[in-house]
């Protein structure tokens, strides 16, 4: 997921959505939801689910970087207040990776048992019959824009699409969509992965086509923008890390709010600073789509973990990376936010204006995108 959510070949992703795509898609999700765990078979309350978790003994994770949205924090206090272990395969894997490990290993050792998926995967994930439909405990006080209706999904934590800079190397901010284009970022602008792979590279696209005429439904004018980039020769092709912002191999990053903190922290070590702008003529806010996988070895603790990353534990540390939980209006009604985090974070009434896209408009999106990037931009 972090930096760069590492790239895997484009015909694994194709097998993936062409599985999700056969005639017998509906027929295994129906499947996967009437032979999923039943959370009475766990407990009905959090501290019955962590006593069975607690004899299971572990749960597999996958692609949960220490400084993407402070998972380090998140995984820390969950293996802390349970005393579970909670290994993570392939911290920098993209949301494509993770749909291939469950492919791959299914019914065998190691086989992710909870996935963090951008929203535009999650179809694939659920046609392919590897949901583990699982309502957590506070549903209700999660928005019903960042959950599936029939518990296929939870969006634990949201960020913004930003636009970062290593200051020593670019002398004027850019603060726009619109800035980027300028001659002067030649070879600078640095998209995280490949949006028809990554989620965060996809937010950039979305969040481009909005600064320039699109809305939920039209993502081409992202799509063009980005080729017109490509043609200027301002687009860069690098993994988003201390080492290429430095360097000047990704002096101009985008990505998710969320994911600059721990690049900051590490740049100041180095000598450097890298403020973040939030684009005045596209703002895109996302989430990623935390899910039970099923078939796993250790149900319980896969219930578990979401519990924990959609609680108040897990929630004040994505707020700590930088990162706003989906509870977050009633984190706020209860008072559970310290004052020192609150600073600077939106008002209530902020937060429930801020629109997201349905699933149905990111499924049309992505298959607009996969159809087009290629010979539009990469090819």
């Amino acid at each position: 997921m972090l930096i760069s959510r590492k790239i895997i070949a484009l015909a694994a992703v194709s097998t993936i959505f062409l599985a999700g795509c056969s005639s017998n898609s509906a027929e295994s999700a129906a499947e996967s939801l009437a032979t999923s765990t039943n959370a009475s078979s766990c407990g009905t309350t959090v501290e019955e689910i962590a006593a069975a978790a607690k004899t299971e003994g572990k749960v597999e994770l996958i692609a949960l970087p220490d400084t993407w949205a402070n998972y380090k924090g998140v995984l820390d206090t969950f293996k802390a207040t349970y005393g579970i272990e909670a290994p993570v395969a392939n911290p920098d894997a993209s949301s494509a990776d993770e749909l291939t490990a469950i492919s791959t290993l299914r019914g065998q050792p190691g086989m992710p048992e909870v996935v963090d998926i951008g929203p535009s995967f999650t179809k694939e994930f659920i046609a392919n019959g590897w949901n583990a439909p699982y309502k957590t405990t506070n549903w209700d006080e999660i928005p019903d824009a960042l959950k599936d209706a029939d518990g296929n999904w939870i969006g634990a934590y949201t960020g913004v699409m930003s636009i970062a800079y290593n200051s020593a190397l670019v002398k004027n901010a850019p603060t726009s969509w619109a800035d980027l284009k300028k001659p002067e970022y030649k070879g600078q602008v640095t998209i995280n992965g490949d949006p028809r792979e990554a989620g965060a590279a996809f937010a950039a696209v979305m969040a481009a086509s909005l600064a320039n005429g699109g809305s939920f439904d039209d993502i081409m004018p992202g799509i063009e923008y980005f080729a017109e980039l490509k043609k200027a020769g301002n687009l860069n092709q690098a993994d988003i890390t201390p080492a290429a912002i430095i360097s000047g191999d990704a002096p101009i990053a985008l990505d998710w709010s969320y994911n600059f903190p721990g690049l900051q922290a590490e740049l100041a070590t180095a000598g450097f600073e890298m403020p973040v702008i939030t684009p005045t003529d596209g703002l895109y806010v996302g989430y990623y789509a935390q899910a039970a996988v099923s078939e796993a070895a250790h149900p319980c603790a896969a219930q578990l973990w979401l519990e924990h990353i959609s609680g108040n534990d897990g929630a004040l540390e994505y707020l700590k990376g930088g990162a706003i939980p989906a509870r977050y209006a009633a984190m706020l009604d209860a008072g559970v936010i310290p004052a020192d985090l609150a600073a600077g974070l939106p008002t209530k009434e902020a937060w429930a204006a801020i629109k997201f896209p349905s699933q149905a408009q990111i499924d049309a999106a992505k298959l607009l995108l996969t159809d087009n990037w290629g010979p539009m931009v990469s090819d």
